[in-house]
């Protein structure tokens, strides 16, 4: 198992310049490295308290954890390198947001070579209608990006 969130250095030097001053920046504030509040911490900086994985979710002993300056869990981090150590071939994703960083990652693994399933009941959206494009564009002329199934039936699958 592995968790991801995205999660930049305290001084931001890890923050792709776009994220932090793109045309697309939200309003002060609310940025990458703004306070929300006391309790939330800075946004999106590692060891923040509003910066973590949910407590149901929480990595357990040999469960490898990737911060990520990005949306994609490959871009700037460890984690083709690890895969690669490990002998890991295949991988199923779940997680938040389906249409972001999930589809980013399974797209960026499926581009390295990893055979890729996306569990859709196991991610969610804001947006269902985004939600629903995103499986619709992995499972595409035949899985182009890899393959989606529903927990139950996957589960049921293994050996």
């Amino acid at each position: 198992i592995i968790h991801t969130l995205e999660a930049h250095v305290p001084n931001l030097s890890d923050c792709p310049p776009a994220k932090l001053c793109g045309p697309r920046t939200p309003p002060e504030g609310k940025r990458i490295g703004d306070c929300l509040t006391k309790d939330m911490g800075r946004i999106l900086v590692r060891g923040e308290p509003g910066n973590g994985l949910m407590p149901t979710v929480t990595a357990k002993p040999g469960e490898k954890v990737i911060f990520k300056p990005g949306k994609g869990a490959f871009y700037d981090t460890d984690l083709h390198e690890w895969l690669k150590a490990e002998g890991i071939t295949h991988l199923v994703f779940t997680g938040v947001t389906t249409e972001v960083c999930v589809q980013t990652t399974m797209r960026e693994a499926n581009d390295r070579g990893f055979e890729c399933a996306l569990l859709e009941d196991c991610t969610a959206s804001y947006f269902p209608e985004f939600k629903q494009a995103a499986i619709e564009m992995i499972r595409a002329q035949g899985g182009i990006i890899g393959w989606t199934a529903m927990s139950n039936d996957f589960i049921s699958a293994l050996p």
